[in-house]
């Protein structure tokens, strides 16, 4: 009988847990198709800003402004300082996702002197700030953004301050260290540099542009890039946080999916176990009440 009731007890946490997994797993998939929804959106503007950008500077003067551009080259590799956002998980039961960002990441950090990070997540964060106790690293305490439900308000705030930075100089190389998904049962960890901006990554060939050959920008050209500099950075950032965020969900429902068909595997042996003993007990019974009809005679 004790062990039919733990066998019970076991079924019954099981059927708990699996509950609870199956939850998870439909949570998840309801935030995938709104943030899937929410970049589909936003693609056609972005898609309009990089080919505004390409044809500015496929006709822009050669002596403007270019700070974002600049990329330094009198500062030695080995002596760049490099700022990398790390967008993590808040939470974890996601499989190897956070694990991964963060390999990804401390692979990059590793080839640099001197790194400051910017962590979204509270996984990376609490990861990080213990190395940062450690002496390790330099992590910024006050950069605290939450990776749920990402929006343009908050990918503007982190481009500005970027932008900031480095035209301090107090960063020479902005990174951001995300999963992208390259399908619905693959993502990676991925880096892209925001900045300084390439324009070779901007002006490829003559069919990026549009026909006309001559521009007139209002009221300059450094006015209309002040302008669409941040934009364009806003959009870079925005869509890693969505990548990153969708990668996030598809690994949790693909951990919680797991969870939960091992739970009914689990079920399944223990609803064996429980019956294998019931019918010995039952047995037992039989067995004994015999003995006993036998023994009043």
């Amino acid at each position: 009988m004790s062990n039919m009731r733990e066998i019970r007890e076991r079924i019954k946490s099981i059927n708990d847990i699996m509950k609870i997994t199956n939850a998870m797993y439909l949570i998840s998939s309801s935030k995938l198709k709104k943030a899937k929804k929410d970049l589909a959106a936003t693609e056609p503007y972005f898609d309009k800003l990089l080919y505004a950008m390409r044809s500015i500077l496929s006709r822009a003067p050669e002596d403007i402004d270019m700070r974002f551009f600049d990329t330094r080259t009198e500062i030695p590799a080995d002596k760049r300082k490099k700022a990398f956002i790390i967008i993590t998980a808040d939470k974890g039961m996601c499989g190897s996702y956070n694990h991964n960002v963060i390999k990804r990441a401390e692979a990059e950090m590793e080839q640099c002197e001197y790194a400051r990070l910017f962590v979204m997540g509270q996984v990376g964060r609490m990861y990080f700030q213990r190395k940062a106790r450690e002496g390790e690293l330099d992590v910024d305490a006050e950069f605290i953004q939450t990776t749920q439900n990402p929006t343009l308000y908050r990918a503007m705030k982190i481009a500005v301050l970027m932008m900031e930075l480095f035209e301090q100089k107090k960063v020479d190389d902005v990174y951001i260290v995300y999963t992208k998904m390259l399908n619905s049962m693959t993502f990676e960890p991925k880096v892209q540099q925001l900045l300084p901006l390439n324009v070779n990554n901007f002006v490829t060939s003559e069919e990026d542009v549009t026909r006309h050959h001559e521009a007139t920008f209002y009221p300059t050209v450094e006015a209309v890039m002040e302008h669409l500099t941040p934009n364009f950075m806003k959009g870079l950032i925005y869509g890693a946080m969505v990548e990153s965020f969708c990668s996030e969900q598809q690994a949790r429902m693909s951990a919680m999916d797991s969870a939960t068909t091992s739970a009914k595997d689990m079920l399944q042996t223990l609803s064996l176990q429980y019956n294998r003993a019931r019918q010995a007990a039952i047995t037992q019974e039989i067995t004994e009440i015999s003995s006993g009809a036998e023994a009043a005679k």
